[in-house]
């Protein structure tokens, strides 16, 4: 046996230093021997408590505001998109703690060893686009905190262009020194990318208590200030017909909101201590805080209007900051967000795409690089572009790359689950004449049913009587995926 099982269930290779000479074995991709894997119940918690407090997570609740819903609406509608997307999590949670493998060496097996690579460079070049936002909406709090110590900052160096080009009219122009303070923040997570795992889970167990309870402050203000929730609850909303319209595209953005973990928290399940600590952290923390700090979101813009004096809501967070009088109070409330921003930042959008691209390369980029690549590509997808408009964020963005990455979900769940039984060789994981070889490392049953997938639920975004379709865009690629994937490889496929 090259593998020890223990009575927990978890598996570990005995002479991993055997792989060393394989092109597909990299430090950063080998499995996590069971003595270094010490992730507890807290520490998961503390993980989705840290990324689910942040400002894209305030954002989608208040632009569901933004676009008519009732408090109770956006509020339910991000609840019952939490608990979906808590299913996925938890199915492929399973083989990062059960064998210490991360995101790309799982999808080996149903990809095979080669074409792993696509999903994980799906995964990855979703994740820079997310890197990109974070880096930018901490940049944006950056800027208006050295604004609010120096009123003349904003003005210093005059304007600058968002685009390359930047005499196209639909360039969008920011202060000069909004851009020093973007590459600023932006340098800040490379540096804490270079420090490795351990101070990202120091960050995490800082950030989540921090970020809950500046929050909880900034609401308690809110409701004083607009004369208690009497007011603020008032709204009516949306009417059925209407509502139903926005749920649908709603509901899947909040999905795909959390869809990118759903595939890679084998990256962080890898260095667990059993299943049960990893599910029961997962399972307390992201359902109830995603509610929670939504609901903090909802009152919060909600409460903006009456407290302004506006016509509409204020739905970004870091010009409610900016309004609050203070230099001080500002000072605080932008510290909060670059805190909240840049673990989210960390954990969320650069674990898994410097292992995706190690994945790649194995041989020459490692976690540190992979980082590095993750940051680059992320000022190139232009994310002030993807922020530009609540519409453009949500139905755009969030309900874009569901139905991809729900195509993913829907073959490695169906791999693992339904074909394997949870069952997988680990070292061929690593070597590439063993188990997962298939055709000359491609498993194309996998590629073709994540293709058919992600090709139907994405057609409605180009070709308008398939709209209703793309509404529905992460469903319609996961269960479709899975159901090609489960036809093409019956029979082909038996336990280990």
């Amino acid at each position: 046996m090259e593998t020890t099982t223990h009575a927990d269930g978890r598996v570990e290779l005995r002479e991993p230093e055997q792989l060393r000479d394989s092109p597909l074995y990299n430090e950063d991709l080998a499995p996590v021997a069971v003595a270094k894997r010490t992730w507890s119940t807290w520490d998961y918690a503390a993980l989705w408590i840290s990324m689910a407090h942040c400002i894209p997570t305030y954002q989608m609740a208040s632009s569901m505001i933004e676009n008519g819903m009732s408090w109770w609406q956006a509020l339910g509608t991000i609840a019952l998109g939490n608990i979906i997307v808590l299913a996925p999590i938890l199915l492929n949670s399973h083989p990062g703690t059960k064998y210490g493998i991360p995101f790309p060496v799982f999808a080996r097996a149903a990809y095979g060893t080669v074409g792993s690579n696509l999903p994980a460079l799906m995964r990855a070049l979703i994740a820079c686009g997310w890197f990109g936002i974070n880096a930018w909406i901490g940049g944006h709090a950056l800027q208006t905190f050295l604004t609010s110590l120096w009123p003349g900052w904003a003005e210093l160096l005059g304007w600058f262009g968002g685009f390359p080009w930047n005499d196209w009219p639909e360039a969008q122009w920011f202060p000069a020194t909004q851009w020093i303070s973007f590459a600023l923040f932006w340098g800040l997570n490379i540096l804490i990318i270079y420090r490795g795992m351990e101070l990202v889970r120091r960050l995490e167990r800082f950030a989540a208590p921090f970020v809950l309870v500046m929050t909880a402050l900034l609401l308690a203000w809110a409701i004083y200030a607009a004369d208690g929730l009497g007011p603020i609850m008032a709204e009516s909303g949306l009417p059925a017909g209407e509502f139903f319209a926005k749920f649908i595209p709603a509901l899947t953005a909040t999905i795909g909101f959390w869809s990118t973990l759903s595939l890679n928290m084998p990256d962080f399940t890898r260095y667990g201590r059993s299943q049960r600590e990893q599910v029961v952290g997962q399972v307390v923390a992201l359902p109830s805080t995603m509610t929670v700090f939504a609901a903090m979101g909802i009152i919060i813009t909600s409460a903006t209007v009456i407290i302004f004096k506006v016509d509409k809501p204020i739905s970004d967070p870091i010009a409610l900051g900016g309004m609050l009088g203070s230099r001080a109070v500002i000072g605080v409330a932008m510290f909060t967000i670059v805190v909240a921003t840049l673990a989210v930042n960390i954990a969320a959008n650069v674990v898994s795409p410097a292992n995706d691209f190690a994945n790649a390369f194995p041989g020459k980029i490692n976690f540190a690089r992979g980082g590095l690549i993750t940051g680059v590509i992320g000022i190139l997808m232009m994310p002030w572009e993807l922020l530009a408009n609540a519409d453009r964020y949500i139905n755009g963005w969030l309900v874009g790359y569901s139905g991809a990455l729900g195509s993913v979900a829907g073959v490695l769940i169906v791999d693992y689950w339904v074909l394997r039984k949870t069952e997988l060789d680990l070292r061929s994981l690593y070597v590439a004449d063993g188990a997962y070889r298939y055709e000359r490392g491609w498993n194309m049953a996998a590629v073709y049913a994540t293709l058919a997938g992600a090709g139907v639920a994405l057609l409605g975004a180009f070709w308008s009587p398939m709209r209703p379709i793309y509404d529905w865009s992460w469903f319609v690629g996961f269960g479709l995926a899975g159901g090609v994937y489960w036809l093409l490889m019956r029979g082909r496929v038996h336990p280990r």
